[in-house]
C-alpha cells in the first residue's frame, strides 16, 4: 500500500495494484480499474515514485524467500 493525501490533508493508503490513471489537473486525480476516483495533493511523479519504492520492497521480500 502507498500513502497518498487528500485535498482536506487527510491520509489514506491506496493499493498501487489497482491504479489505472494519475493525471495531473490542477489537483491529481487517481483512477482505479474500478473505476473509483480519488483526489490527492501528492504530484504525479511523486505517486510514481511511491509505487516504484512499494514494488522494490516487495520485491526483495520475494527474493529474500526464494
Amino acid at each position: 500500500m502507498i500513502q497518498l493525501t487528500r485535498i482536506d490533508g487527510t491520509s489514506f493508503y491506496l493499493n498501487p495494484d489497482l491504479i489505472e490513471v494519475v493525471e495531473a489537473t490542477h489537483d491529481t486525480h487517481v483512477t482505479l480499474t474500478n473505476g473509483h476516483r480519488y483526489v490527492c495533493a501528492e504530484k504525479p511523479d511523486v505517486i510514481v515514485e511511491r509505487i516504484a519504492e512499494y514494488r522494490r520492497m516487495s520485491m526483495g521480500a520475494v527474493r529474500r524467500i526464494a
